[in-house]
C-alpha cells in the first residue's frame, strides 16, 4: 500500500497524531483553515472495540450482563458479570473502503475474586497496515508497518449491594513510523500510562413469578487520564482522555424476553483550539477561547468551559450514542443504534445495526454500521466479537443478584 506520511495520518483517524496534535496547537487544519475540532494523538484509544456496543450506536458504559469488553466500557460492572472468568477477541477491519490492510483487534480476560471484587486484562492492539514513504521530490524513502496499542490492567470492587467501582492502569505505545523523519525531523515511538476510573449502580423491580417489570442502570467512565506523548521532538501531544456517562433502562415483557434502551454522552477532555487573531511579530495572539499548551489539570479539566464559543459550543462538543435491543433468553439478541456528532465538531453521524447469541461457554456479536451521509470514510464498518466463557454455570443467585425483586 502505497502512501505518504500525511496519508498514514489520515489513515489512524480522521485526524490522527502529529499532523491533528499540531493543528490543535496551531488552531489550523492542513489547508491553513482555522479549525475547533477538539483532537488528540492515540485516538485509537476511543474506538470501539466491540460488537456488541458497536451495534448500539457506540453505547455500553451502563450496560448490563457484564463481560470481558467492560474493561473498556467500565470495570465497575465486572463484579455483577454472571460467570466466575471470561475472555473476548474482537476484530474490526478499519477504512476499509480506504485502505486494504487497516485493522484492530481486542482481546481481553478476566477473573471474579469471590463476588465482590474482579480483575481483568486487555490489550488494545491497531495496525495501520504498511506505509511506504516518499520525499517531498517522490522518491522513495523506505516502508513501515506502523502500529499502537495499549495494554490494561483492571481492577474492580461492588461498594454497596447495587454499587461498584473500577479502575484500570494501561500502557500505551504509538509506533507510527520509528527510524524514518518528516522534514529532517527523527520519528520515534511514542509512549505513556495513563488510567481509567469508573463508576456503576443497578437495581430492578420485577415479578418474582411472572418475570415482569423493569431494572435500570447508571454508569461513568472517566479515561485516558496520563500524560502527555512525544514522537522524538519537543513536542508533548495530548492523549484523548475522554468522559463519558450513560444509562441503561429495560422492560421485562415476561421471563424470555425483554428490551433494553441505552444512551451515553460522551466528551473529549482535551483544549478546543481557541480563535486566533492576526500575526504580531510572528506570534498569533488569541482572541477567544484559551492557550491549548496549559498544565495538564487546566487542560483536562478545564476542557469543559473552554471553547471560545462559551457554553453553546461546548455542548456542541457532546456526542450522543443510543441503541435499543431485543433479547430472547438472553441467548439470541438483535440491536440497532445511532451515533451523533455536531456538524461543526466532526460530523460523524451514522446508525448501526447487529445481532448476537449465546451458549452456556460461547457467545458471537457482530455490527454494521451505515453513515447517514454518503462519503463517510466509516462507510461499511464491521466487527465481529467472541466471546468465552470459563466456568461450568452461572454463580448462585446470592452472587449474581443485584437488586430486590417485588
Amino acid at each position: 500500500m502505497k502512501r505518504i506520511f500525511s496519508c498514514l495520518l489520515l489513515g489512524a483517524g480522521y485526524f490522527i497524531s502529529l499532523t491533528t496534535a499540531s493543528a490543535q496547537a496551531t488552531g489550523t487544519n492542513l489547508s491553513g483553515q482555522p479549525i475547533r475540532v477538539p483532537n488528540s494523538a492515540t485516538p485509537f484509544l476511543n474506538f470501539t472495540p466491540d460488537a456488541r456496543s458497536g451495534a448500539l450506536g457506540d453505547a455500553g458504559v451502563a450496560l448490563d450482563n457484564a463481560d470481558a469488553n467492560s474493561i473498556f466500557w467500565n470495570p465497575s460492572k465486572l463484579v455483577y458479570a454472571k460467570q466466575d472468568a471470561g475472555a473476548s477477541v474482537s476484530y474490526t477491519p478499519w477504512l476499509r473502503d480506504l485502505i486494504g490492510d487497516m485493522y484492530y483487534g481486542y482481546f481481553s480476560g478476566y477473573k471474579k475474586l469471590g463476588k465482590d471484587q474482579a480483575i481483568g486484562l486487555s490489550l488494545l492492539y491497531f495496525d495501520l497496515g504498511t506505509i511506504n514513504f516518499t520525499t517531498s521530490q517522490g522518491l522513495s524513502a523506505g516502508s513501515f508497518n506502523s502500529r499502537e496499542y495499549a495494554l490494561t490492567a483492571s481492577y474492580s470492587r461492588r461498594l454497596a449491594k447495587n454499587f461498584s467501582m473500577g479502575v484500570n492502569l494501561k500502557y500505551l505505545n504509538s509506533n507510527l513510523g520509528a527510524g524514518t523523519s518528516v522534514n529532517g525531523t527523527p520519528i520515534e515511538a511514542g509512549s505513556t500510562a495513563a488510567a481509567d476510573i469508573s463508576a456503576y449502580y443497578n437495581n430492578s423491580s420485577r415479578d418474582a413469578v411472572t418475570g415482569k417489570g423493569v431494572s435500570w442502570a447508571y454508569g461513568l467512565m472517566i479515561s485516558n487520564l496520563g500524560g502527555r506523548i512525544n514522537y522524538g521532538s519537543a513536542e508533548l501531544y495530548y492523549i484523548p482522555t475522554n468522559f463519558r456517562l450513560g444509562g441503561l433502562f429495560t422492560y421485562h415483557v415476561d421471563t424470555y424476553n425483554k428490551f433494553n434502551f441505552v444512551l451515553d454522552l460522551n466528551k473529549l477532555m482535551v483544549p478546543t483550539p481557541p480563535e486566533y487573531g492576526d500575526p504580531v511579530n510572528g506570534v498569533r495572539p488569541i482572541r477567544r477561547g484559551q492557550d491549548p499548551n496549559r498544565p495538564f489539570f487546566s487542560a483536562v479539566f478545564g476542557s469543559f468551559a473552554d471553547a471560545p464559543g462559551g457554553f453553546s459550543e461546548e455542548l456542541k462538543e457532546i456526542t450522543l450514542s443510543t441503541g435499543a435491543e431485543y433479547w430472547y433468553n438472553d441467548q439470541f439478541a438483535a440491536r440497532v443504534g445511532y451515533f451523533g456528532e455536531s456538524i461543526e465538531k466532526g460530523g460523524r453521524q451514522y446508525v448501526t445495526a447487529g445481532i448476537g447469541a449465546r451458549l452456556s461457554t460461547l457467545g458471537v456479536d457482530f455490527s454494521y454500521l451505515l453513515p447517514v451521509r454518503s462519503g463517510s470514510p466509516l462507510a461499511n464498518t464491521l466487527r465481529l466479537s467472541l466471546l468465552f466463557n470459563f466456568n461450568k454455570g452461572q454463580r448462585v443467585a446470592e452472587d449474581t443478584e443485584t437488586a430486590d425483586t417485588n
